[in-house]
């Protein structure tokens, strides 16, 4: 994991665990169910962070013969069990929240308390996302936001930036459920904003479990990543032409490189491996994600 996404991770962290103890003293003092449903929605980002740190951490174990290419993909998944947390530990009891309260309303008590402790988290969620902004602004490089979030191949920043996303949406909403609830004398609307939390929580985790999914089973490089590839295998007088080529991450900062290509036919054996030497320190050159790479020489058929 780069320096810059551990530190959004990390600020996060700490920024949810704290969000999530006012939350619940709030919810205690209040009986809203909104603040209740946000106090379990900032558990469940503080326990989503430590699994990415985990995840992190895990996928720098060295390469074994059970697993040759190494433990990179560790951090597709730890991130898909993240959107799994926030789906059932944040989205469904939300749902659930909201629907007994519904049924059963109860009049909120010291509103103000709710309200200023959810006004706090909000300030601490923002510090916590322009962290996250600032990193991803030097992912994305100019791209726009929905490619960034549905083309990174690092999956850290997406999903802080989701998560950090539906977090504030969702003090906004549990704001305005109680203050609505307070104003109109109808409890009825707390239960309306926690439904809506868990409704937001529960469409975040699908985007990323469906994104996740994606690069769980194994994407390909990126179309700049592969025309810079291509570029560096033909630009050798040795090479003829680019036969055929694959490209697969194995992980967020690994890539895996095969292709077959046709040489010079005068060449002889030594000189074909040297060409296939040197055209993998272009590759590499090129594309220093590409750690893993496979290259042979073949004729096109006649």
């Amino acid at each position: 994991m780069h320096e810059g996404s551990q530190k959004a991770v990390v600020a996060a962290l700490f920024a949810n665990a704290g969000i999530a103890v006012a939350k619940f003293f709030g919810a205690a003092i209040t009986g809203s169910s909104a603040m209740l449903a946000e106090g379990i929605h900032s558990v469940a980002d503080t326990t989503n962070q430590g699994m990415l740190l985990f995840g992190g951490r895990q996928a720098k174990k060295e390469p074994t013969p059970q697993h040759p290419f190494g433990y990179g993909r560790e951090r597709y998944f730890w991130a898909f069990m993240v959107a799994l947390v926030l789906f059932s530990l944040g989205g469904l009891f939300a749902v659930y929240e909201g629907t007994q309260k519904l049924q059963d309303p109860h009049e909120i008590d010291s509103p103000q308390w709710a309200i200023g402790i959810l006004l706090v988290a909000m300030v601490l969620e923002a510090s916590a996302i322009r962290i996250a902004i600032r990193e991803a602004n030097r992912l994305r490089k100019g791209g726009g936001w929905l490619s960034f979030l549905r083309r990174s191949k690092s999956p850290e920043i997406p999903v802080i930036l989701l998560e950090d996303t539906g977090a504030i949406i969702g003090l906004l909403l549990a704001i305005s459920g109680i203050s609505l609830s307070v104003i109109t004398g109808e409890p009825r609307f707390d239960a309306i904003a926690t439904l809506l939390i868990g409704v937001l929580l529960i469409t975040i985790a699908v985007f990323l479990a469906l994104e996740l999914k994606s690069l769980l089973i194994g994407e390909s490089a990126s179309a700049s990543d592969q025309t810079a590839i291509q570029a560096a295998i033909v630009g050798a007088p040795e090479v003829s032409q680019l036969i055929h080529m694959q490209t697969q991450h194995i992980g967020p900062d690994e890539l895996l490189v095969a292709a077959k290509i046709e040489f010079s036919h005068d060449l002889t054996t030594k000189g074909l491996a040297d060409a296939i030497n040197a055209a993998e320190v272009r590759i590499r050159e090129a594309v220093p994600t590409a750690r893993i790479i496979y290259l042979e020489p073949d004729l096109v058929s006649a």
